[in-house]
């Protein structure tokens, strides 16, 4: 990015609409980043004004400049901090229209830092439904900003959005209307602070004497200087922030009521009536677990056609490329190793598109804050607080923004309970696993003439896992003791229609990041892996090799059947053979052989990793078939017993050891940074493995 490229930070409160706009202006340019040296998140993309790149910032909602959460700190830390460099040129401030009063108090803060801000009403369809007239013009010289209404659902006003940022490019300074006055110690430590930093705005110096005390960018003779300065004027931090939020609310409140009229009747609306269902004790929790039901219903149903074809596809498209290139070892490595392992990643693309596409709709519809609110007296006696709820169902799409999710709750002990316990819930790269082995014992049928048995199947091992994740909160809370007490504040959004732009691009990031983030450790894994079964021991490969020749003349075996006799014995005495082998005593009590194992081993890096091991084992092994994947797993039998590998006990202990297994690197490391400790990644990743171990041992035992 050039140095010159102007920065405009979208500002707001949570559920403003911020990312609705963000994502009509920016479209598929964005890209995720992060405040520097901190993990907080931000959004960043570009869109063109005329002839110029403007690059622009979703900041994370915040409710006023004097924060609660670590996001917030972060955001304000950027504002404030002269030399930041994501620290906006320019403001477009975001307001739910539904509900100016609340969203006006950080406006106001705003006008304070001199800069050029542009006031954007949005979900105006819904304020005039509501029954609500807001006086835009009239708003906008009252406060000599430039005030434009829109609607991310049906597009309103876009054109004149884009207009207005043009314009603001062209600003220089804020608006000089202010709603507050300093008192006389504000003024002198302001004063002060602002020649010793070298800070032009002398509110911006004051919320830095507020806050200096967690400003990363305050050096520590500085933080001595404001100390001092504080006392000698009494610059009391607590009281002054109580009394500055106090008076704007009473100043901006009654000048506001001109611009808005309330021409609804006072009955309830629309969202009332949908609360008095889903945020109701006895209802609310039925519709809840409804919703999870439909979600992974769909996820078998809608997503195996796909599914089908893409499996299919590669799989024939694989014999074809077999027949049509020169055969050797360069193209064993592209159609065993790569082909095979892309297959197995694109394969899964419906369910994990569908899986996100179905989460963001719960998002956007403005049910997750319901479902926070509804679930935090329950959630708070197993050691968590409602918001735990956002982190428990975002890990059912992945662990690591889940995880980072939990920065919201201001309890540690509660937040170090949700982080622990959040990877028992089954994460979309489970998926791929639960899909395979579910398909391997479990009948495709319906059960009461409606409900497909693999979905039935599926939602259980979700269910399972919620209950083994409430437990293991529970052991937490009884170990981890503290005084702090605990609350919720969350703001409940209107209901609204969804905007399927932003879902659309949602699902788009989400299949985007699987395909390359965890694409690349797959395909590398895939190729490692080819090699490894590939190649091993010149002398125990020759041997297997004449083992193989010798049975196949016992047997009278067909070409077919010695080629195949062949390749198991090869794969037997590579290098992959040799460390599954290895590893076989460990897992045989689980139902495992030594593929299995293998794939297991793998798994450790990322537990989507099994189904390509599996893949490029049994595509290695069956050179000569174009069977999917399940039907050569399906197929798999014992060389000494001759019995079938994959039976229901091993299917379902396979399955049980995936649900807690804590199979992922990245998790683990996003646990560390987050806590800041490697003794919970650790105790994480030992206890859940131990878990997963004896679970499995034990359904396997009862189901042999």
């Amino acid at each position: 990015m050039m140095e010159n490229t102007p920065i405009i930070g979208l500002l707001g409160n949570p559920n403003a609409g911020k990312s609705s706009l963000f994502n009509h202006l920016t479209g598929l340019t964005q890209k995720v980043g992060n405040f520097p040296g901190v993990t907080v998140d931000i959004k960043v993309g570009y869109m063109k004004v005329g002839e110029e790149k403007v690059q622009i910032i979703d900041f994370p909602g915040i409710y006023s400049l004097f924060p609660s959460s670590h996001e917030e700190k972060m955001v304000v830390s950027t504002l404030l901090n002269p030399h930041a460099p994501k620290r906006p040129d320019r403001i477009i401030y975001v307001i739910d229209s539904n509900q100016i009063n609340k969203h006006f108090l950080l406006l106001t803060q705003l006008l304070e830092l001199d800069i050029p801000i542009l006031v954007v009403l949005n979900m105006m369809d819904i304020a005039r439904d509501n029954g609500l007239e807001i006086k835009a013009k009239e708003l906008e010289a009252f406060l000599n900003l430039p005030v434009i209404e829109v609607s991310s659902r049906t597009m309103e006003g876009y054109g004149l959005l884009k207009e207005g940022i043009q314009k603001l490019l062209e600003e220089e300074s804020g608006s000089a209307v202010r709603f507050y006055k300093f008192n006389d110690a504000e003024k002198i430590v302001a004063d002060q602070v602002s020649k010793k930093l070298e800070v032009k705005n002398l509110y911006q110096a004051k919320l830095i004497a507020h806050h200096h005390e967690w400003l990363g960018f305050i050096s520590k003779e500085e933080h001595q200087f404001i100390n001092e300065l504080c006392r000698i004027n009494s610059f009391n931090n607590l009281s002054l922030q109580i009394n500055e939020t106090m008076r704007r609310f009473d100043d901006f409140t009654i000048k506001l009521s001109k611009y808005i009229v309330d021409k609804s009747s006072k009955g309830q609306n629309i969202t009332d009536k949908i609360d008095r269902l889903t945020t109701n004790p006895v209802v609310g929790p039925l519709i809840f677990f409804g919703i999870l039901f439909f979600i992974f219903q769909a996820i078998f149903e809608w997503s195996s056609f796909p599914m089908d074809i893409i499996d299919h596809g590669f799989n024939d498209s694989g014999e074809r490329l077999k027949e049509i290139l020169p055969k050797s070892w360069v193209t064993e490595m592209l159609i065993d190793g790569l082909w095979t392992g892309l297959g197995g990643i694109l394969v899964f693309v419906p369910q994990i598109a569908l899986l996100f596409f179905l989460i963001t709709i719960l998002e956007e519809t403005g049910y997750m804050a319901r479902a926070v609110y509804m679930f935090d007296r329950i959630m708070q006696k197993f050691g968590m607080n409602g918001r735990s709820i956002v982190a428990l169902i975002s890990g059912g799409a992945c662990a690591i923004p889940a995880i980072m999710s939990t920065r919201t709750i201001l309890n540690w002990r509660e937040r170090l309970i949700t982080i622990f316990v959040t990877p028992l819930i089954s994460c979309s790269a489970r998926i791929p696993v639960y899909t395979v082995l579910i398909g391997l014992c479990i009948p495709d049928k319906l059960i009461l003439g409606y409900f497909n048995l693999k979905g039935l199947v599926f939602f259980s091992i979700y269910i399972v896992g919620i209950v083994v994740t409430l437990l293991a909160a529970l052991c937490m809370k009884l170990i981890l003791k503290s005084n702090e007490r605990s609350f919720l504040m969350i703001e409940m959004p209107e209901y609204k229609w969804p905007s399927w732009k932003n879902i659309l691009i949602n699902v788009y990031e989400k299949v985007r990041s699987y395909v390359f983030e965890a694409g690349k450790v797959i395909i590398v894994i895939a190729l490692l892996l080819w090699f490894l079964a590939s190649y091993g021991p010149k002398t125990k490969m020759a041997d297997g090799y004449a083992l193989a020749q010798k049975e196949a003349v016992e047997k009278q075996l067909n070409p077919t059947e010695a080629n195949a006799l062949a390749n198991a014995y090869k794969i037997e005495n590579s290098y992959a053979g040799i460390l599954g082998k290895a590893f076989e005593p460990v897992i045989k009590p689980l139902g495992y052989d030594w593929k299995i194992g293998i794939a297991l081993i793998c798994s450790f890096a990322a537990r989507e990793v099994f189904v390509g091991t599996m893949a490029t084992i049994y595509s290695i092994e069956d050179t000569e078939d174009s069977q999917t994947l399940l039907a050569r797993m399906q197929n798999a039998v014992d060389p000494k017993s001759g019995r079938k590998i994959y039976t229901l006990a091993t299917c379902l202990s396979l399955i049980t050891f995936y649900t807690f297994a804590l199979q992922c690197m990245s998790t683990l490391a996003v646990t560390h940074r987050e806590t800041r400790s490697w003794k919970w990644p650790i105790l994480q990743f030992t206890i859940f493995g131990l878990l997963a171990y004896v679970s499995s041992f034990i359904v396997f035992q009862l189901f042999s």
